[in-house]
């Protein structure tokens, strides 16, 4: 017999998978809304340290590509003093708290515009080392620390400079909301830089404890500190329980500063920093866990099991076990002995069927009409049989699939999660307009090192310089005041004709397929050109790609859609009325004027939605754009939903294991031993002449082989009762002298 074959197995299948799908249902499914703090919360503390660990590292790069494209501006021009190239990235730039310039050579301090740097901790003597340009961290006697990030001034014939800039090391442009803090901390755990955290010693004890802990977390490898196929934030990140006090809990997420895609290390990503938020939640334990519900289900799982693998023995397996002995002694020769019939299926006719062989074998009469027929109940067949099976553990997995369980409309969202889509979002607002001001920010810098002197070759230069140092480009060109080009990079500029620069510092235009983000700035030295950079859209929606925020959508000032993280078409409107309203709401100027809105929507299913408006200043300011997200809640692990899931989880492994061992049933065993019983029959009804070969090496391939040995014991009693011709019972002789 086969080891996979035959009739016991796949129903010793299904018994043991109902067996372990009910200890699975009765002690484990069941086990919902158990803690004080709901999952969901955890992972949103999570993405949100994410978020200040991408803006963090954005920044950080940001600072150090502008300070070396910067001082090659300026090096590919005539020679300027010190003075003139801080007042210069003074006016451009306003991010660095204080900046100097020094002559390496001597170690003389050139200028200083801000804060004094701590120059006695740069050694000018290492700066031709490997990484010798590198930003460095440095600690102030008051004990904050600043990040300095160096670049080279060099011109023939002058002594070689050094450009200094310091900023300190908080996340920028990260909204906290009510109760929340942020930190900055080294690769040992030390805080860096803070903010949110009030002067009570708890909560900076609670801030201690966190970095400790992240400390060791963050020295693991990315792809062990996250569950296998989860995506998302590219570096090691998590979320921490901490203390409770008065009902609350303190709950943190942290994140390691992380290149923007897997393996890819930047400037930032190598001083080793981690980024940790925390929050106090109020802490309630979830009512929807019903351990009862399990239970029962875990036994209607077992009785419903029990009847379908006791009709399966009981009409399938035994008959067809009997069938086979029954079948194996006429095989042998043991004719005197009825066959003992089944009563059910195709057993009961390969029995009859059977029992005529025995009786023609015999030499009895075997006319279909004096043979035995199987009874009334022989017309069922094992398809019938299996199919009443499928009903019955049907009838335990449909509800649960369909019916139980179900979240509806009135699920309650944890506050916690609520308020933080809306920060997120306010922070994610606060990322775009931010990356619109450093692209103007550039523009600028490029427009004011441009010389009159300077060929359009030279100028085709600068632009592929920068374009390739900022992804951000999808054009660059240079733009009379005539409307003419005089220099470009890149694609096909979207300006066309003679139509002059927009004053505007930021436009957007409808090309016919997408927006077109432009931006100007104006070349003193160039008598009324300016600067153009088209930016790419992909880079917008780039920005908007954030792991937990649904789906996010960047609108103007009349509501149309600009740039989406998903499929969208530009400048249509919301597809929603809700979202609408609240763009709006966003957008009030009255009492504390436009801020960050959010709610939870009901119509089509409960959702999390959040409106957040640009401000802050800057260009981009004045375009009235507005960030929209919305995340379903059926997404969250709210317990609510983790029930629901889980329901249809239980009812899916009832559905496909019963499908599984049914389906393996009907091949290996039922549909062969339909085909027998036609066989069986035509060999009773005189067809000697075709061959019964087994399909599988079971209990109906032995049946069938031992039909086959029936078959060629008639055709050789045939055979010789053709040749005796006396018509006598075969094996009898007259004997000798007798007449």
């Amino acid at each position: 017999m086969s080891l996979l074959g035959g009739i016991r197995p796949p129903i010793a299948a299904l018994s043991a998978l109902l067996l372990a799908l009910a200890a699975l249902t009765a002690f484990q499914l069941g086990h919902v809304g158990k803690g004080t703090v709901p999952p969901a919360v955890l992972t949103s503390q999570e993405h949100f340290a994410e978020d200040g660990a991408i803006a963090l590292r954005a920044s950080l790069d940001e600072s150090v590509t502008d300070i070396g494209r910067t001082a090659s501006l300026f090096t590919a021009g005539e020679p300027v003093s010190p003075d003139s190239v801080l007042d210069k990235l003074g006016n451009v730039y306003q991010k660095w708290r204080g900046t100097a310039v020094i002559e390496i050579k001597s170690g003389r301090l050139e200028a200083q515009r801000g804060e004094n740097l701590p120059l006695t901790a740069l050694d000018l003597t290492t700066l031709n080392a490997p990484n010798g340009l590198a930003p460095r961290m440095v600690r102030l006697e008051n004990g904050e620390t600043r990040l300095l990030t160096l670049a080279l001034l060099s011109w023939q014939g002058h002594p070689q400079q050094l450009l200094v800039a310091s900023s300190s090391l908080k996340v920028p442009g990260v909204s906290l909301g009510q109760g929340r803090a942020i930190a900055v901390l080294d690769a040992a755990g030390q805080v860096l830089d803070s903010s949110g955290v009030g002067s009570s010693g708890r909560e900076r004890k609670q801030l201690d404890a966190f970095a400790k802990t992240t400390a060791q977390k963050a020295k693991q490898h990315p792809l062990q500190s996250k569950e296998p196929g989860s995506g998302g934030f590219p570096g090691v990140s998590g979320s921490l329980l901490g203390d409770a006090a008065s009902g609350h809990r303190s709950v943190a997420g942290y994140a390691k500063l992380a290149g923007p895609a897997p393996g890819e290390g930047t400037d930032a990503t190598a001083l080793g920093l981690t980024v940790v938020s925390f929050v106090s939640v109020a802490e309630q334990r979830s009512a929807v866990g019903d351990s009862f519900f399990w239970l029962a289900a875990a036994g209607a799982l077992l009785v419903l099991g029990a009847l379908a693998v006791a009709l399966l023995v009981v009409t399938v397996q035994r008959p067809l076990l009997q069938l086979f002995l029954e079948s194996r002694r006429i095989g042998r020769g043991d004719l005197h002995r009825p066959v003992t019939l089944p009563k059910y299926g195709e057993a009961a006719r390969i029995g009859a069927a059977l029992d005529r062989l025995r009786r023609q074998s015999l030499g009895e009469p075997g006319s279909p009409t004096d043979s035995p027929r199987p009874g009334r109940r022989g017309r069922i067949g094992s398809r019938a049989l299996l199919a009443v099976c499928a009903v019955l553990l049907l009838v335990w997995s449909a509800p649960l699939l369909l019916t139980l369980n179900r979240a509806g409309t009135s699920v309650k969202v944890p506050q916690t999660i609520v308020d933080d889509q809306r920060e997120r979002t306010d922070t994610l607002a606060d990322r775009v307009r931010r990356a619109l001001n450093e692209g103007h920010a550039d523009l600028t810098s490029v427009a004011s090192v441009l010389t009159a002197k300077a060929t359009p070759a030279e100028l085709t230069g600068v632009l592929e310089r920068t374009r390739s140092e900022h992804a951000r480009y999808e054009s660059l060109y240079v733009l009379k005041s005539d409307g003419s080009i005089m220099a470009r990079a890149g694609g096909t500029p979207h300006h066309t004709g003679t139509k002059a620069a927009s004053r505007e510092p930021v436009t957007v235009i409808d090309s016919g397929h997408e927006p077109v983000i432009t931006e100007y700035a104006e070349a003193p030295a160039l008598g009324g050109a300016v600067v153009v950079g088209e930016l790419r859209m992909d880079f917008i929606n780039a920005l908007l790609r954030r792991p937990g925020m649904g789906e996010v959508r960047v609108v103007d000032a009349k509501h149309r859609v600009i740039g989406s993280n998903s499929g969208y078409r530009a400048f249509t409107k919301l597809p929603d009325a809700e979202l609408d309203a609240l763009v709006t709401s966003a957008n009030q100027k009255s009492g504390k004027g436009p801020g960050p809105h959010s709610s939870v929507l009901r119509h089509g299913g409960t959702s999390i939605a959040a409106a957040a408006p640009m401000t802050g200043g800057g260009v981009a300011q004045p375009l009235g754009w507005t960030v929209v997200t919305v995340q379903p809640a059926k997404g969250l692990e709210i317990a609510a939903y983790t029930t629901q899931n889980r329901t249809v989880l239980a009812g899916l492994l009832g559905l496909t294991g019963a499908a599984a061992c049914l389906g393996w049933l009907h091949i290996i065993v039922v549909r062969p031993l339909r085909a027998l019983a036609e066989r069986a029959e035509a060999l009773a009804d005189g067809d000697r002449r075709t061959v019964l070969y087994p399909t599988h090496h079971d209990e109906v391939g032995a049946v069938t082989r031992s039909l086959e040995v029936i078959r060629q014991q008639l055709q050789e009693q045939r055979k010789r009762d053709a040749g005796g011709g006396t018509g006598r019972t075969p094996g009898r002789t007259t004997p000798a002298g007798r007449n």
